[in-house]
């Protein structure tokens, strides 16, 4: 049985995140609020409350639920909406926060190593994608929410943000599950 987390470790994140988002305009600031919702709180949250892997949800539902959240969010007019509503920016962190945990809490759940390492990988090539859309796309595509002298290098460092902190944190966890797997294969081999 796998042991928890202490809560107090969550509870510190939290704040941190939020202090880190706040100083980072633009799509830069909302990325780095993005990854840490779903690629640091989320999986932090489910490991400080196990209670959350019993979630009745196949790992691959959890991943294609996750990847429609993120993409839907990142269309242009409903990113501007959350932008410039506060109801619609806590909808959008909601449902981020709620996709990350419940990619990560099916993920995890023991027993479903190959399953979760399948929604991991999922998640990590869906990233990678719209990382790479978003820093190789030849205009803004955010252009009203972009800070600084040139939207186009703002939008060009969330998607660099978006790669260095998804793709690396969903491929690690992904091939650890499948590690985690082979190992134990090893042991009753």
């Amino acid at each position: 049985m796998r042991r928890a987390l202490p809560p107090a470790l969550l509870a510190a994140g939290v704040p941190a995140l939020v202090w880190a988002a706040g100083i980072v305009p633009g799509f830069a600031g909302h990325m780095i609020r993005h990854m840490g919702l779903v690629a640091v709180i989320a999986p932090l949250a489910v490991l400080s409350l196990p209670v959350l892997a019993r979630l009745p949800v196949p790992p691959l539902a959890a991943a294609l639920a996750e990847f429609a959240v993120v993409w839907v969010w990142h269309l242009p007019a409903l990113h501007l909406a959350a932008r410039i509503s506060p109801g619609w920016f806590w909808a959008e962190q909601a449902a981020f926060l709620g996709a990350g945990l419940l990619v990560w809490a099916t993920a995890l759940r023991p027993g479903q190593d190959l399953a979760g390492a399948g929604a991991m990988l999922l998640t990590s090539m869906h990233m990678t994608l719209l990382g790479a859309l978003l820093i190789l796309a030849g205009r803004p595509l955010y252009a009203a929410i972009c800070y600084g002298a040139d939207p186009l290098a703002d939008q060009r460092m969330g998607g660099m943000l978006m790669l260095a902190i998804g793709t690396p944190v969903y491929l690690a966890a992904g091939l650890w599950l499948v590690a985690r797997r082979l190992g134990a294969e090893g042991e009753t081999a």
